[in-house]
């Protein structure tokens, strides 16, 4: 193959108030899948019709999958976006795959802007910031693939590998529905797909790009303690009876400390000491103690070292206590809360597991040690554990093949620098789920945004510098990766020690 043409970059750069306009438009579409309600439910869709849309003006082969209604409910689920583009067997096939849905945002919440309208905010050092929900996660990095396959065409560039795309309107939603159609259509649709591209996080800081090779599992829990069958006044029965709420405290700290440490030995004896070699991994990448205070805007963190910081980040598993709630109002309406001893208290946790760490065997380690903690409170209290919603496992791919070689060598031809590659700390469930169907290593996933964005959070936003680049990154990786399976690579990677 040639060079990669530079067409592609001189469309791209003619044409960013045309990718700033589709932005626009896709945020302007409040698809917040928590909201269940037949208006709510309906905004979803609409951005699922609006997806649909944008792939069909690119000719892609592009259609809706009913998914049926969602767990527990009557609620249809929104409908998922898939397509083809290029079914010629000679080209390798590149499954992309993104959501359109996104988190609950109200301006009352802290935004300094109306959250579903994008707009424009100078970054103080001569950039702009696009505010918006949705901006980064993940309606920027699923309209950049978008803006990319349009500069293709536009410029008269054969794609040099098929394309399949995988968009989903429940991610934030635990991917309801998405896992068993993967699996069930692993041999139907999915079927000759090489590679899978997720671009659906983040760089750890404002300056270096990323390329991730794995993420931490999850499971969540809660504890419930249950003691007299109402509140009681403190004034009267402090002092004289088992309170629901020492006890939950008694059992939250025997799982984990300040500093971030389980406390838990079987579930620290799953997890080996890194290597040299590993060690010597996480000092190359280009991270700082102020990097982390820029991004949380305090200076907060366990360690002065950064290895340690990442090491915590993405190597070792964590234990977060989310919130502790009084389990119901005061018997007496007449008597404050703050003096009333709760009759029933509970707490919600969750942990993010490493590889050797399933779901269900820290599940089960947890009931043992928990059941072993509350035997020794002596208490005549009561207690439940719980587990909540649903699992992700692990994963943690090599990243020496070739999706990452193209990538590195997509972002170096961009950025002029090599990437971090890293072990994100966050969990995406369907990434399991597809790196089972098509192979561990099969799997990269490739941020557009930075490490301050804010999903999730008030002011969420994607630069626009990021946003324009990471277009042609995503133009250059489908190029290299081409390149790269064809044998007529002539990639400079710097491989990172293992």
């Amino acid at each position: 193959m040639s060079s990669f043409p530079t067409a592609i970059y001189n469309y791209i750069d003619t044409h960013q108030r045309d990718y700033v306009d589709r932005l626009t438009q896709a945020v302007a579409i409040p698809s917040v899948s928590a909201d269940t309600t037949p208006a709510g439910r309906q905004q979803v869709i609409d951005m699922s019709n609006f997806m649909l849309q944008q792939l069909k003006a690119l000719k892609v082969n592009a259609q809706q999958v009913d998914l049926g209604p969602q767990s527990g409910t009557t609620v249809n689920l929104p409908p998922l976006v898939i397509g083809t583009l290029g079914t010629d067997p000679k080209k390798k096939t590149v499954l992309i795959y993104g959501h359109f849905d996104v988190q609950p945002a109200q301006k009352s919440d802290g935004w300094s802007t109306d959250p579903f309208t994008l707009t424009k905010v100078p970054d103080g050092k001569g950039g702009i910031k696009m505010v918006g929900r949705g901006s980064t996660d993940d309606k920027g990095p699923i309209l950049g693939w978008v803006n990319c396959i349009e500069a293709y065409q536009q410029s008269g560039v054969d794609i040099p590998v098929n394309l399949k795309f995988l968009f989903e309107g429940m991610e934030e939603q635990s991917s309801d529905g998405l896992n068993d159609y993967i699996r069930q259509e692993a041999n139907g649709y999915f079927k000759g797909v090489n590679y899978v591209t997720i671009c659906d996080n983040y760089w750890l800081n404002n300056t270096t790009p990323v390329l991730t090779y794995g993420l931490r599992g999850i499971a969540m829990y809660r504890i419930d303690v249950n003691g007299a069958p109402m509140n009681l006044h403190s004034g009267i029965y402090g002092g004289m009876i088992f309170e629901p709420m020492s006890d939950l405290i008694a059992i939250l700290a025997s799982l984990v400390n300040n500093q971030a440490q389980i406390l838990i030995p079987s579930v620290n004896n799953l997890v080996p000491e890194p290597t040299a070699q590993e060690i010597k991994l996480y000092e190359a990448i280009d991270y700082s103690v102020q990097d982390l205070n820029e991004a949380t805007q305090a200076d907060v963190g366990l360690s002065s070292d950064k290895v340690t910081l990442l090491m915590g980040r993405m190597r070792f598993p964590t234990l977060t206590i989310h919130e502790i709630t009084n389990g119901s109002p005061p018997s007496d309406p007449n008597v404050s809360a703050s003096t009333v001893i709760p009759h029933a208290v509970s707490a919600k946790f969750s942990m993010r597991l490493v590889p050797d760490q399933s779901p269900d065997v820290i599940t089960g380690l947890l009931r043992e040690f928990i059941a072993c903690e509350f035997k020794k409170l002596n208490t005549k209290n009561t207690y439940n554990f719980v587990p909540l919603g649903e699992t992700a496992r692990p994963w943690v791919a090599s990243f020496d093949g070739p999706s990452y070689r193209a990538a590195d060598d997509a972002t170096y031809a961009v950025y002029g620098i090599r990437p971090n590659y890293d072990r994100e700390g966050g969990s995406i469930g369907v990434a399991i789920t597809l790196a089972d169907a098509f192979g561990n290593d099969n799997v990269l996933l490739l941020p557009m945004g930075r490490g301050d964005d804010n999903p999730h959070a008030p002011n969420e936003k994607l630069d626009e510098s990021n946003y324009f680049n990471g277009v042609k990154v995503m133009a250059t990786y489908l190029w290299n990766l081409a390149k790269e399976t064809s044998g007529t690579s002539t990639a400079t990677t710097t491989a990172y020690p293992k």
